[in-house]
């Protein structure tokens, strides 16, 4: 293996443009995979499971850095160990880790706070275990994506009538630019924990949904719902925010005006 770049979900929303902008550096791309695929262009790809850390060994030797991008909403820190652990033994000299805004913030103690906002508790352990890990670091924490606030109105707006949770508000944030950032800090100095990354703007749900309906030519009446626990109460103050951070560009009016109406 000739790559010195490794990224961990390279395959997925972010981590495919992250692998695209470093090709686009001239930088040779090892991605792992928990399938085999053909290598492409200045692309590798090679087979491992951060859940069972499987060919993690393999992957890791002679990346010199780690963009870890993959990610799900419980067992990140599991899979960060299974991570740092032989890139650590490998050497590796700078380990990008990307979190979510909010995840110091946003407590998740009961099982309501686990069933909705265990994301932010997953991607917190799993910081602590890069910080912690004896490796270079650097974290990002980013809000939301556009896409995932896609999917979520996609799946709503199914519904004859939306419960709506009262109070939530996002600041969704374009997957490109924060491939862009990742990228810029993978190849810069380990940072510790860099500042967050927002996208331009605070959206309540229901405006996001209302932009959303309008986009595909839908109408949907809403109900707010107000959702227990002391993670909801942390997000209806805005927790999840970075209002001084906001630094991403693209809106999400931009984003549905390419994904959804230019395809009506």
């Amino acid at each position: 293996m000739t790559s010195d770049i490794l990224v961990t979900g390279g395959t997925g929303t972010l981590g495919r443009l992250v692998v695209r902008r470093l090709r686009d550096e001239g930088r040779e791309v090892r991605v792992l995979s928990r399938r085999g695929r053909e290598a492409g262009e200045g692309i590798e790809y090679v087979t491992g499971d951060l859940a069972t850390g499987q060919g993690i060994e393999a992957a890791v030797d002679g990346a010199a850095i780690i963009v870890h991008c993959a990610g799900s909403s419980k067992g990140d820190d599991d899979k960060a160990r299974n991570l740092v652990r032989p890139a650590a033994r490998a050497g590796t000299r700078h380990l990008v880790n990307i979190s979510v805004v909010g995840a110091d913030r946003v407590p998740v103690v009961s099982a309501a706070d686990r069933a909705m906002f265990g994301y932010f508790a997953s991607k917190l352990a799993a910081e602590r275990v890069v910080a912690d890990s004896g490796l270079p670091w650097t974290t990002l924490r980013a809000t939301q994506f556009h896409d995932l606030m896609l999917i979520v109105a996609q799946q709503m707006t199914k519904l004859p009538v939306i419960p709506v949770p009262a109070g939530f508000r996002f600041q969704p944030v374009d997957a490109g630019e924060v491939a862009d950032r990742l990228v810029e800090l993978a190849l810069g100095p380990p940072a510790g924990l860099a500042p967050d990354m927002a996208g331009p703007q605070v959206h309540t749900v229901p405006d996001l949904l209302h932009s959303y309906l309008r986009a595909s030519g839908k109408r949907r009446p809403m109900v707010p719902v107000p959702l227990p626990g002391k993670a909801a109460r942390a997000v209806r103050a805005g927790a999840n925010l970075a209002p001084g951070r906001a630094v991403g560009h693209r809106t999400w009016e931009d984003f549905l005006a390419e994904r959804v109406l230019s395809r009506a």
